[in-house]
């Protein structure tokens, strides 16, 4: 059975913290968006129910990713519903290709493949971090197909950075699911992936090393984001856990202001990961988000 937004606010606010309790405050904004502030300021919104902007066909309608995220010094960096790609949508997880059953799906662009909550995201907050934990799961052709757990842990700021640390874990409820990047030739769309909002100017590095040009295939440890947006420059940088399998993953990255850690990206070896009922797969992925001069 799906949740409703009726029978998820009220649990919700039971979770919440105290005021003055921590640096960090969680608040339901309604309409199964959550937000996090950090000392009275914005800090991120995660959207566990579906949305859909005005103007957007039905078929957009997807839940479960973090859109906005703000710097500490309150900059915006990421897009929702961007007007010529309206399947991008902040910092979220997607695959092009999802199989089941012999059947073929999508996570990713025509979101055949949706994204459901089946629990009241667990809030938290102290001196020390803020946490939100929540279970989902995929849906295809009318049947669940794969739990997901998010694990969200948020850091307090330093030195003009907040970091955060996204885990997830996926398993299969029955039959395998195997997820597999873009077909596309010299693509290998499909995983960890962040929009970026409209930059006045932008650079884009991967390991220290300036990318100058859109790149695909090419395996990084970290890559990063910089902009300038309404005249304050922000840099987001997203670093895979080594402790992840495949590491370093290929990226996919645009100048355009898009990046994404492929998993399991595409070789003359791999072509997709099998996910299995009793045989779950944890990826984390540290997000750092700063203020420059």
């Amino acid at each position: 059975m799906r949740p409703t937004l009726r029978l998820i606010l009220p649990v919700l606010a039971l979770a919440l913290p105290l005021a003055g309790q921590a640096p960090f405050a969680w608040k339901d904004l309604g309409g199964g968006r959550i937000e996090l502030r950090e000392q009275g300021r914005q800090a991120l919104v995660y959207n566990y129910a579906p949305q859909l902007r005005q103007g957007a066909p039905e078929s957009q309608r997807r839940c479960c990713y973090f859109f906005p995220v703000w710097t500490p010094a309150g900059v915006s960096v990421l897009d929702d519903f961007p007007a010529n790609e309206l399947h991008h949508r902040g910092l979220y997880w997607a695959w092009e290709i999802v199989e089941t059953g012999g059947q073929q799906f999508d996570l990713w662009k025509n979101l055949t493949v949706q994204m459901r909550p089946v629990t009241v995201p667990a809030v938290s907050a102290t001196a020390r971090d803020a946490l939100l934990t929540v279970r989902n799961l995929w849906q295809a052709a009318g049947h669940d197909i794969v739990r997901e757990e998010l694990h969200l842990t948020v850091f307090p700021t330093r030195d003009g950075a907040r970091e955060f640390r996204v885990q997830l874990t996926w398993e299969a409820i029955s039959a395998p699911v195997t997820l597999r990047a873009s077909t596309a030739p010299g693509k290998s769309s499909g995983g960890f992936v962040a929009h970026f909002a409209p930059a006045e100017q932008r650079v884009l590095r991967a390991d220290g090393q300036t990318v100058t040009k859109d790149e695909d295939l090419n395996r990084h440890r970290w890559a990063e984001v910089e902009g300038v947006y309404a005249g304050q420059r922000a840099v987001v940088r997203i670093t895979p856990d080594e402790r992840n399998p495949g590491v370093p993953y290929q990226w996919i990255l645009l100048t355009r202001g898009f990046a994404g850690a492929s998993f399991p990206g595409r070789t003359g070896t791999i072509d997709g990961y099998t996910l299995e009922s009793g045989k779950p797969l944890t990826l984390s992925f540290l997000v750092r988000v700063a203020d420059m001069r």
